[in-house]
């Protein structure tokens, strides 16, 4: 049987969806993040706290990270866009994803954990 997580990303149309398989993938086997559901969204949490979760949004066609405390840093493309305490982290899913930018956000976001 396959999870709600497994569900939501066989949902998504691609290229979207295998960026956000990448996306997931990255977060629990290079970053050592644990999956949930919550919200009828895959959820990742560090240290049993929430971290950040994927977000795929047809209507505008958006793909992108949402990081749960990222108004603690300034980070290039780590934008708010109105939220007072998520920051998001846009993803184009036809070009390869900037691991590197990934993991300098989560070093600098883990230490408010």
């Amino acid at each position: 049987m396959q999870s709600r997580p497994d569900n939501y990303f066989l949902t998504i149309s691609e290229p979207s969806q295998s960026a956000l398989l990448y996306l997931r993938q990255f977060f629990i086997n290079e970053i050592g993040l644990t999956e949930a559901w919550k919200f009828n969204t895959p959820f990742y949490y560090y240290k049993n706290k929430w971290f950040c979760y994927l977000i795929y949004n047809p209507k505008k066609d958006e793909t992108y990270i949402s990081f749960v405390l990222g108004n603690k840093i300034e980070y290039p493309n780590l934008v708010s866009e109105g939220r007072k305490q998520m920051k998001i982290y846009k993803i184009n899913p036809n070009e390869n994803i900037n691991e590197a930018n990934l993991k300098k956000i989560v070093q600098l976001l883990k230490k408010f954990y």
